[in-house]
């Protein structure tokens, strides 16, 4: 089996009237987990830090940029049995304008924003589902955490 660690996950949120929203992006025809609802996701590219990955990835994804991101307290991790490969990725919240354009690139074919209070039943992984969990408690509702998960953008 093999390890790899070089992989982040990103949930975008934007501001509401209501409350908050959770981006969610529809992976393309022919791409891996093709026609699975999920998050901003990608490589560490060599050379790369993690927040710099994160950013470059919600960028190439939806060219949406953060106004704040965050750090959660957890890592995701998934086995994929086909390279009998067991990955770890940081895990991000970036915070964006609530009337920011989303457009996407070719890896994905749709997109929505999910309420917060319905965002986690909507996606497929229950670790996605930990992850929004967190964002929520920790982040959106401004947790004593809060100030020590967020990532300085330079």
């Amino acid at each position: 089996m093999h390890l790899r660690h070089d992989m982040i996950e990103c949930f975008v949120v934007r501001p509401t009237a209501a409350s908050h929203e959770f981006l969610q992006i529809l992976r393309s025809p022919g791409r891996y987990m093709a026609g699975v609802w999920h998050t901003v996701a990608g490589r560490i590219e060599a050379g790369e830090t993690a927040v710099a990955a994160a950013v470059r990835e919600m960028r190439e994804e939806t060219s949406l940029v953060p106004l704040e991101l965050y750090c959660l307290d957890r890592i995701g991790s998934f086995y994929i049995p086909e390279q009998d490969t067991l990955w770890h990725s940081v895990v991000f919240c970036a915070i964006v304008p609530a009337d920011a354009p989303v457009q996407l690139n070719e890896e994905h074919d749709a997109f929505r924003w999910m309420a917060r209070d319905t965002a986690a039943a909507h996606f497929v992984w229950p670790g996605n589902r930990e992850s929004i969990a967190q964002v929520c408690t920790e982040i959106l509702d401004g947790s004593a955490a809060k100030p020590r998960m967020r990532v300085p953008l330079g």
